[in-house]
């Protein structure tokens, strides 16, 4: 009995070292992949070769829990002049005349029971890199970082941020 006993809790060992290290491959594999988006947006040129800064397209990161998307409006206040030879500006363009969103497909997300705003990360002068890492040098935006809590944990410790359970969780 006491033989069958230690080979379910071997079993059991074995079983969830798989499991977290499928999950842990899992993580890293997202953190990875580049999603595929509605229109080809380069960072590198808005970012790194114009020079715009992350607040300029991503104007609610400052207020709110999502960074927020540029708007068509906020799209066109440029191209209505710039690029609009390109095919990908093309796309915005023909989004902005039929009146339609672009879709853009989430790179970041943190779990329903997280509670995260950027707004005291920027008031703090954490860079955006800290998190999304140097999207000025990605053709296409992937996640960078696996948001999980012993990163935020170790950055909030290193900063003398708020380490209580309160601060992040619901």
């Amino acid at each position: 009995m006491r033989a069958l006993i230690v080979l379910l809790l071997v079993l059991a060992v074995v079983v969830a070292g798989i499991v977290l290290g499928y999950t842990q491959i899992s993580a890293q594999t997202a953190r990875v992949q580049e999603p595929v988006q509605p229109i080809a947006f380069s960072h590198v040129i808005h970012a790194k070769a114009v020079g715009l800064d992350c607040q300029f397209c991503h104007r609610t990161a400052a207020t709110s829990s999502f960074a927020g998307m540029p708007s068509l409006q906020q799209c066109m206040f440029c191209h209505v002049v710039v690029g609009q030879q390109r095919p990908e500006v093309q796309k915005l363009l023909a989004a902005w005349q039929n009146n339609e969103p672009v879709n853009w497909v989430r790179v970041y997300r943190v779990p329903d029971h997280v509670q995260f705003t950027h707004q005291p990360h920027i008031a703090a002068g954490v860079a955006c890199s800290t998190c999304h890492g140097d999207v000025q040098e990605m053709p296409v935006v992937r996640q960078a970082v696996t948001l999980n809590m012993g990163f935020c944990v170790d950055c909030h410790r290193k900063n003398g941020a708020p380490t209580d359970c309160a601060a992040c969780h619901y």
